[in-house]
């Protein structure tokens, strides 16, 4: 090929010119060696030894909030709202008015028992005289004592109308009291869904207002089974109350992640398991004294607990495939294997193992997503305390 291609720029070269510049691609083709894609090694990922130490682990139960007294303020008597003395969100003190329902309906009615109960009361004062008027005549003879028992008897029956009638004020004066409606405990009003003219009754499906004591608030959570059998096993104790005595005061955490100022103390566990839910109900108190808490309010409550030797690894160094975690161990040859773990506890950073590890095993801390069982790596070793102790609890 090369001869023809001589022979080409030789003789008459512009007329084989396209020729030779093909025949030269060619030769420049058969004389390059073809280029491969590079070559590339196992991937460098970094890698923690597995250690162990003491550490304190939390569990944390998602909670709601409620004020120690949660009252409906409901009318005892029908009418339309008078007065409005307070406003939603204002703490009041027990005894306190709230509501005043137009009392000219039952004022009325109060006058007209009272009248009654006078008439009553003349009528046992006219049967009595009856009767002191009959009684000297029956002993003298001059008139039988069938009058004297008929006179008695009507004295009896106008002492029954006169008691029937005061009963009767007394009902008509407690109907104009309940006109005034006063704050049964101390609390927070909350929201007033009437106005002032608003027709109002006993038989509302909505109450007034919602009176709430929030000076303690108790913070509702449940347990399953298995939670609840390790809270018994964790606090000394024969009994439940027992154990509720010995447990440590509990956190509570707000909705924005932040720690309440105040620890809490567990005071009831529910008598038995939900069939539904198979979870168990406790309930904690916590001091309340400034009113940051209300009703309402969610959360969570954290329980801590000593752990003698736990396995720490960190967070992101676990994966979960349906309701497993798992995390991606290295063997000597530097081949990774998926494998599932326990967590005992956690903080917001770290988990405790309490199975599927132990202390010496290498993990991979990052970069599982494109792992596979049996892949290899490139180990690069971090230490555990600087990856351990950079994770803020």
């Amino acid at each position: 090929m090369k001869l023809l291609l001589k022979k080409m720029i030789t003789h008459k070269p512009l007329r084989y010119l396209p020729g030779i510049l093909m025949l030269a691609v060619l030769l420049y083709g058969c004389s390059s060696p073809q280029a491969g894609p590079p070559q590339q090694g196992p991937p460098q990922l970094p890698v923690m030894v597995v250690t162990s130490a003491p550490a304190t682990t939390y569990l944390e139960f998602p909670a709601s909030l409620e004020g120690k007294v949660n009252v409906d303020v409901r009318p005892q008597v029908s009418g339309y709202l008078e007065k409005i003395f307070v406003d939603e969100g204002a703490y009041v003190k027990a005894g306190q008015p709230l509501f005043k329902i137009d009392p000219k309906v039952y004022a009325e009615q109060l006058n007209g028992a009272s009248s009654n109960q006078l008439a009553a009361q003349a009528n046992v004062e006219k049967a009595q005289v009856e009767v002191d008027r009959l009684a000297p005549l029956v002993a003298s003879n001059v008139v039988s004592d069938v009058q004297l028992k008929t006179a008695k008897a009507n004295y009896e029956v106008a002492k029954a109308a006169l008691a029937q009638a005061k009963a009767a004020v007394g009902s008509a004066r407690i109907n104009v009291g309940y006109t005034l409606v006063t704050a049964p405990v101390s609390g927070y009003i909350g929201r007033i869904p009437y106005k002032v003219g608003a027709l109002v009754s006993n038989i509302d499906a909505q109450p007034l207002t919602v009176l709430s004591e929030v000076r303690e608030m108790y913070a509702y959570f449940s347990m399953s089974e298995a939670d609840f059998i390790t809270f018994k096993n964790n606090f000394p104790g024969k009994t439940i109350e027992e154990k509720l005595k010995n447990a440590p005061p509990v956190e509570l955490i707000l909705a924005d992640n932040s720690s309440f100022a105040q620890k809490g103390k567990i005071g009831a566990i529910e008598g038995q398991f939900n069939k539904t839910t198979g979870a168990i109900s406790f309930r904690a108190t916590f001091p309340n004294a400034d009113g940051v808490l209300r009703t309402g309010n969610t959360g969570k409550v954290r329980f801590a607990q000593e752990v003698p030797t736990a396995v720490t690894i960190p967070q992101e160094a676990t994966f979960e495939i349906q309701d497993k975690v798992l995390v991606y161990t290295v063997a000597d040859s530097n081949k990774v294997a998926s494998r599932p773990i326990r967590i005992a506890g956690k903080t917001a950073n770290l988990y405790f193992v309490s199975e599927g590890l132990k202390a010496g095993e290498k993990i991979v801390l990052s970069g599982t997503g494109s792992l596979r069982d049996g892949a290899v790596i490139t180990p690069q070793l971090v230490p555990a305390d600087s990856v351990l102790k950079s994770k803020p609890l």
